[in-house]
């Protein structure tokens, strides 16, 4: 697991580094400096001298760095050019100092970009705390950069992206690397900033984990060490005790649905799948998935006997909008109040939600009493459900997700290009960083709702589950894609690639 900040509480951390534990800022920056000089070295293959590198800084300590990195490139004998771009009596303590300390190493300063060709170009203009529109000649300074022909390297962040939401402020450097310092920044993830950053590379100078001084961020994310969380399987178990889902799903002429949410259930783990769906799909989906056993319904009373026999109940996927489909929401709701079990509402279950008000009052009632619920909303479900548009949403996105959680007493998942989990207890945001455009394809929510529905089955808390889903289901999709490329995955081909992602996991007990 890694912590994703934001601008106020990367400063706080910086600040609780230099205050509680007595590291100096000037170290900190100096520690920054090498640690980016480092990387070029990486990259260069050790082959700094004689290169033409421009570094390009402001007054901030972002610039600090910049002229910190400019002197120790000196150092290597690389050909530097410094660009200062700023007011030298608007410098802060740190970079006032480091400015003094390149003029006394004679390292050439200008305060206009040259003419000449560049290798290398470092980006140390902003740093984390921009919060306004760059324009004139700091605009004109940044389209200059993008259109010469170097490396670019961002300092913590390309100047021009928020670090809290990845927007662009007018304009932004387009970086091929990013160095950040401790932690990742929001805008580091978050589309369209994430473009702009290249490959992100987050060193260790010194504000660390103990930086934190018990104050979580409020922003997580999985990395591949936490597959390990999937659960423990007991050697001593059996396909009941491995799980039961109930997964109610398809409609005619919509078995697909049923396969792919059924197929994903069992590749991650769970014991016993049971499909509830319509009569027309019988006979595909027992062609398709024998392992399934399988249940009809005439009409929603039907539904009624199956909800005791779960440990998890999936409903959405495929089951349309008809009157019918509404009275089995509305029934499954009904019984899983009175059986306190966990559910999953996916597809066309929260449109049906989203517009009856009595379906929404029977998830709050089942939320208070102790029904534990995943819904799982994409950005045009998520729109019907709030009754706000997508541009409104993505606005202010953590905030609406909180809001809606918080109202429901649910934890959330709303898909997007970087999926965010919330759970209204937790209180903390996980955002996913797993999964490629190539899962943009008819039936990718399906496999999800199945991971989903066996994770939690498997007695996993609420939230681990869906964050620990959500970050398998996006490598399997990472795993589909490099077998091909992204524009044939599949969603089949998305459940067919979990066991290779869980391949590191299968010695566990």
């Amino acid at each position: 697991m890694e912590y994703i900040v934001t601008a106020q509480e990367m400063k706080k951390y910086d600040s609780n580094t230099t205050d509680y534990f007595k590291i100096p800022p000037l170290v900190l920056m100096e520690r920054a400096a090498l640690c980016v000089v480092e990387e070029m070295v990486g990259l260069t293959g050790n082959r700094l001298q004689g290169k033409n590198i421009l570094v390009l800084a402001g007054s901030g300590n972002n610039g600090g760095d910049g002229f910190a990195i400019a002197r120790l490139l000196k150092q290597k004998d690389a050909k530097v050019e410094l660009v200062f771009f700023g007011k030298k009596e608007m410098c802060t303590e740190q970079t006032r100092q480091q400015m003094q300390i390149c003029e006394k190493y004679k390292v050439p300063m200008t305060d206009r970009i040259g003419n000449h060709e560049y290798d290398i170009m470092i980006d140390a203009l902003f740093g984390i705390g921009l919060n306004r529109i760059i324009e004139g000649n700091y605009a004109d300074m940044i389209r200059k950069m993008n259109e010469m022909d170097a490396f670019r390297i961002a300092i913590d962040i390309p100047s021009g992206v928020h670090a809290d939401d990845g927007t662009i402020l007018g304009e932004a450097v387009k970086a091929d690397l990013t160095v950040t310092f401790g932690f990742q920044k929001r805008g580091h993830i978050f589309y369209p900033g994430t473009e702009y950053c290249g490959k992100v590379v987050c060193r260790d100078i010194g504000i660390t984990q103990e930086s934190l001084l018990g104050e979580k961020p409020l922003m997580y994310s999985y990395q591949t060490d936490d597959i390990e969380r999937m659960p423990k399987r007991n050697p001593a178990g059996n396909k009941g005790s491995f799980g039961k889902v109930l997964l109610i799903a398809g409609s005619k002429n919509m078995s697909g649905a049923c396969v792919l949410a059924g197929l994903s259930a069992y590749r991650c783990g769970a014991g016993l799948v049971r499909i509830m769906t319509s009569l027309e799909n019988r006979e595909i989906i027992q062609k398709m998935l024998p392992e399934a056993v399988l249940v009809t319904y005439q009409c929603e009373t039907d539904v009624t006997s199956q909800i005791e026999w779960a440990d998890c109940v999936a409903i959405g996927p495929g089951i349309g909008t008809s009157t019918t489909a509404q009275k089995i929401v509305k029934t499954v709701l009904q019984n899983t109040l009175q059986n306190s079990k966990k559910v999953v509402i996916d597809a066309d279950a929260l449109n049906l939600i989203a517009s009856n008000v009595f379906l929404q009052k029977l998830v709050k009632e089942n939320t208070q009493q102790n029904t534990k619920i995943i819904m799982t909303p994409h950005m045009g479900e998520f729109s019907r459900l709030t009754g706000k548009t997508i541009a409104q949403l993505k606005a202010y996105l953590p905030e609406e997700i909180k809001a809606y959680a918080d109202s429901y007493k649910v934890t959330l998942v709303c898909k997007d290009a970087r999926t965010i989990c919330y759970d209204y207890e937790e209180e903390q945001y996980y955002i996913n960083q797993s999964g490629n455009a190539g899962m943009a394809t008819a039936g990718a929510g399906d496999v999800l709702t199945g991971m989903l529905a066996a994770i939690l089955a498997q007695k996993m808390d609420v939230m681990e589950a869906a964050c620990l889903g959500v970050y398998l289901h996006g490598l399997a999709g990472d795993w589909a894609a490099q077998q091909s490329n992204q524009y044939s995955v599949m969603a089949h081909d998305i459940a067919e690639a979990i066991p290779n992602i869980l391949h590191a996991n299968k010695n566990r007990k």
